[in-house]
């Protein structure tokens, strides 16, 4: 199977240096995990007839064993009965059945040490897929983080630049313009008053200046 290569030739540390050089590292571990998930599916089918193969031997040598037990009790009752010829009979079948149960016992064996070998390959792949999802959530923060940095390293780099300072620097030279010009229009309404109106004003201003030299003048000691 694929996986069992892939456990063989690519080690989790070598996946790790491809993803964080990877220029999106969520995506390719998301990827390795879908991979990894799906060997891991192939392996449990493997697993599990590797499994059955092994019980199979083991109940084959389990009824050769019972055979082989069976026929030696018989070959004793035969014996006892003086009936050689069952005798006979019943050791010849328990020869049989014990050669046959050795030849179980050695495929047994044989096949239980396989289906060992792949229980533990297979927990080794859950834990690497364990691994790799923790990994994922690790990565997920890191390149969120980064990506917010990376936003706000933008962000800064166009505020409080030449260019905004030149900018307020042209809205502060407009508004000096417009109060010159506020100012220069003012003085242009003034000049444009008549004699009478100049007259009018001063009139106005003896008026005010009288009255306030009799108020003073009331309280003179």
């Amino acid at each position: 199977m694929s996986i069992f290569k892939r456990l063989r030739d690519l080690t989790l540390s070598n996946v790790y240096s491809l993803i964080e050089k990877a220029e999106d590292p969520v995506k390719l571990t998301d990827q390795y995990i879908r991979d990894m998930q799906a060997d891991l599916e192939d392996a449990e089918k493997a697993v599990a007839s590797q499994i059955a193969i092994e019980k199979k031997f083991k109940l084959l040598y389990d009824e050769q064993a019972a055979l082989v037990q069976r026929r030696t009790d018989q070959a004793h009752i035969a014996a006892q009965a003086q009936n050689i010829d069952l005798a006979r009979r019943a050791l010849e079948e328990k020869n049989a059945a014990e050669q046959k149960m050795n030849e179980y016992s050695v495929h047994y064996d044989q096949n239980k040490a396989a289906a060992d070998n792949l229980r533990e390959k297979l927990q080794d792949m859950r834990k690497q897929l364990t691994e790799m999802k923790n990994k994922r959530e690790i990565l997920n923060a890191r390149y969120n983080a980064a990506k917010a940095q990376n936003e706000i390293n933008r962000a800064m780099n166009g505020f409080g630049t030449d260019t905004a300072a030149a900018g307020l620097k042209r809205m502060e030279e407009k508004m000096l313009s417009m109060e010159a010009q506020a100012e220069a229009s003012n003085e242009l309404n003034n000049k444009g008053k008549s004699l009478d109106d100049e007259f009018e004003k001063l009139g106005s201003n003896k008026a005010v200046e009288d009255e306030l030299a009799a108020l003073l003048k009331q309280y003179e000691k």
